[in-house]
């Protein structure tokens, strides 16, 4: 069935680890019909999370695409499970179309995390009904809000010991947004919990049957009455605050309509003026029905957002495309997949056009004509061949040759440019090396797909030893990718310890001349720059400026000079360390019309940047990671005193029921092993997690080591 654009959803599950997004998934797909059984997580069974080593370890390491259809319960509301054909009826009206995504709550696989919103139109934010507001929970937010994505919120695990609705309420309130507001409160808490108040409707609702099948409708609990219509009064009095119309009859105390009120709201939710909020328990199969009501009823369809934008490749004029068929294909690859069966598939989202088997794509950024081979309509680790997509799809491709992670296909007559994905920095590496000659050749094959799949994953060669370096976002991560290694295509390595990924900068700024002159009889090599080097704020990177306006360097020469900076400070210079934050302005130089050359340039550019950067002043940067010590409140002091002992800074102290909560900031490098440390110091009984903070300045006394490392390797080379 082919569904009209204002009944599709795009949405992504997002969550701090273990708050139960993966058993929200699980039960969507139960209770749409996709899966006839419940794949539970603790059992290494849930369908979303396929890989073996998610369930083995009992979470998400990548975002999985499915698709399922919904018909809303107030819809079907009175209608027999029996009565086909008035279902039939029912559903031709009402039924649409969900494109899902589940995503890891890891934060060393959170880029899964981010390509997936880039693309997705809404998302699902499921908290933890202990915990709260979580730090990967904070992460994920802000990639909502850098997106532009509209969300609503499922307080889960509200039948947990200690689970409390309002304190979830308050946190996501004081960390996240002031906008969340309620449309429903638990019945009962913790063993007691046993239903939902719908807030919109003012009822009770209860989930009866075998897996929570049967939403029974009920009045609203006597000894609840006072508390729904205090937060329904809150819900009626936000929700007419974000419309002119709507407040004038609220402020008139003339009766407001239920429907009046969800369209109202549905609005706002899509402006991210409100975030409706909804509560329930996944693994007790309570509460996931309503909530793919609201996925509805709130969330919105391709058409309800503005037309995409993008850049003309040759004119950088923006475009836009509406999300329609008869529009201009515009298509953004966000993730590419080694699949052991169809080799390399290509995720996509449709925004406009209709995308077609057999027909050619561009791919601007590299100028490739792609065909279109085979489109798969993907479910987890399922496929379903399509001939064609239409705006709002999410699906796999076969066979592209030259496209990758962020880059856009469109029509060849019409093509833009979409916006890309931008990615975070690795902040640890290993070295790993093949156990044998034949793991050798295979080892290189692996790399290279694994790193194809995961822009945050980076290969390179040693060059003083000749060893490969991988990089990721943190050891579980390598650890993954190591064992997929093993498990996907058959190689067996070994790994060293790992290594921080160090940063250099400078503390000022300075000018320096950079002369490379080389006579050998005949044609000579004369290259002469002169470079001033500033500092900028932490995160800027690095920029090269062109700031020569007269003819003292002809400017074929400008783009080897630009090489040669960025080369030196890729290798660094204080102790081989890449340099960052940095702003490089090329001012001044001279050429020779017979010995000038782009080598002689590109090392002039070197040696002119080395030397400023040596005048300025060398400061060593390392990854300081946010971190968050969960502890029983009897080791509270060994555990604060191990922070401190790890350079840590505690930022905040909480008490949560039994367990005392520290958030820190502790420097990477003093983090390695940390797991056991803290549960031989707390007999089994502390966790932590961290997520990358920020980049700060090494004190001397540790610098001096590293440096002095990093200077050995040097002078070997």
């Amino acid at each position: 069935m082919d569904y009209p654009i204002e009944k599709v959803r795009d949405i992504g599950i997002i969550a701090h680890i273990d708050a139960g997004k993966t058993t929200v998934s699980e039960r969507v797909l139960f209770y749409t019909g996709i899966s006839h059984k419940i794949g539970e997580v603790h059992e290494g069974q849930a369908v979303m999370d396929w890989m073996e080593q998610e369930r083995e370890r009992g979470i998400t390491i990548t975002a999985a695409a499915t698709t399922c259809f919904w018909t809303p319960t107030y819809a079907r509301r009175g209608v027999s499970p029996d009565d086909q054909e008035k279902l039939k009826a029912v559903r031709s009206v009402h039924e649409h179309r969900i494109n899902l995504i589940d995503t890891p709550g890891h934060i060393d696989f959170t880029v899964e995390v981010k390509r997936s919103l880039r693309v997705l139109d809404g998302a699902v934010v499921v908290f933890d009904g202990v915990a709260g507001v979580e730090p990967q929970s904070e992460t994920n937010w802000r990639y909502a809000d850098e997106y532009h994505v509209p969300r609503i919120c499922f307080v889960n695990k509200l039948d947990r010991t200690g689970a409390d609705f309002e304190t979830v309420l308050k946190s996501i309130r004081t960390r996240l947004t002031s906008h969340a507001v309620p449309v429903q409160f638990p019945i009962g808490s913790e063993g007691n919990f046993s239903g939902v108040v719908d807030l919109m409707e003012e009822k009770a609702y209860y989930f009866e049957g075998d897996h929570g099948v049967m939403v029974r409708e009920a009045e609203i609990p006597e000894e609840l009455k006072a508390e729904a219509a205090r937060r329904r009064h809150e819900l009626v009095e936000k929700i007419a605050e974000t419309d002119e119309a709507l407040l004038e009859k609220y402020l008139a105390e003339e009766p407001l309509t239920i429907a009046e009120l969800k369209a109202a709201l549905r609005r706002a939710s899509l402006e991210v003026k409100i975030v409706p909020i909804l509560c329930g328990s996944a693994l007790k199969n309570k509460g996931v029905q309503l909530l793919l009501d609201a996925v509805v009823d709130y969330l919105p369809a391709p058409s309800d957002l503005p037309p995409v934008k993008g850049l003309d490749p040759a004119t950088h004029e923006e475009l836009t495309r509406r999300p329609a068929d008869d529009e201009p294909v515009a298509a953004l690859v966000f993730k590419i997949a080694s699949d052991p069966y169809v080799g390399s598939l290509a995720f996509f989202r449709l925004y406009s056009g209709t995308l077609k088997s057999g027909t050619y794509v561009l791919n601007p950024k590299s100028g490739v004509k792609e065909r279109i081979g085979r489109i798969l309509r993907l479910h987890a680790n399922h496929r379903e061949e399509v001939k064609e997509v239409f705006p709002g799809g999410i699906g796999g491709l076969v066979g592209l040759k030259s496209s990758t992670t962020g880059d856009t296909l469109s029509d060849e007559d019409h093509p833009i440019i979409l916006e890309s994905i931008t990615f975070p920095e690795p902040v640890i590496s290993v070295r790993v090396e093949p156990k044998t000659k034949a793991d050798q050749e295979k080892m290189g094959v692996a790399l290279r797909k694994l790193s194809e799949e995961d822009p945050t994953f980076r290969v390179a060669g040693d060059p003083d030893t000749g060893e490969t370096i991988i990089s990721g976002m943190g050891e579980l991560h390598l650890e993954v990718i190591i064992e997929r290694m093993k498990r996907e295509f058959g190689v067996l390595a070994t790994q060293g310890r790992p290594q921080v990924a160090y940063k250099e900068t400078i503390t000022g700024s300075a000018d320096a001349e950079g002369k490379y002159i080389r006579q050998s009889g005949g044609r000579g090599q004369y290259g002469h720059v002169y470079v001033k080097v500033e500092p900028m704020e932490r995160g800027n990177g690095f920029e090269f400026v062109n700031a020569i306006r007269g003819g003292s360097i002809p400017q074929s020469f400008i783009p080897a000079v630009e090489k040669g900076v960025k080369g030196a400070a890729d290798k660094g210079v204080l102790a081989g360390y890449p340099l960052i934050d940095v702003k490089v302005t090329l001012t001044d130089g001279s050429y020779h019309e017979v010995d000038s050359s782009d080598m002689a340039f590109h090392i002039a550019g070197s040696m002119g940047f080395q030397e400023a950067v040596k005048r300025a002043g060398l400061q060593l940067l390392e990854p300081i990671m946010k971190v968050q010590v969960i502890v029983p409140t009897e080791f509270l002091g060994d555990a604060t005193g191990d922070v401190n002992a790890k350079r840590g800074i505690i930022r905040s102290m909480e008490d949560r029921d039994n367990v005392r909560v520290i958030e820190a900031d502790i420097p990477l490098a003093e983090l390695f092993g940390y797991s056991t440390t803290l549960r031989s110091m707390t007999q089994g009984r502390g966790t932590f997690n961290m997520e990358f903070g920020h980049y700060g300045i090494v004190p001397r006394n540790v610098a001096e080591g590293i440096i002095s490392g990093g200077n050995v390797k040097a002078q070997r080379a």
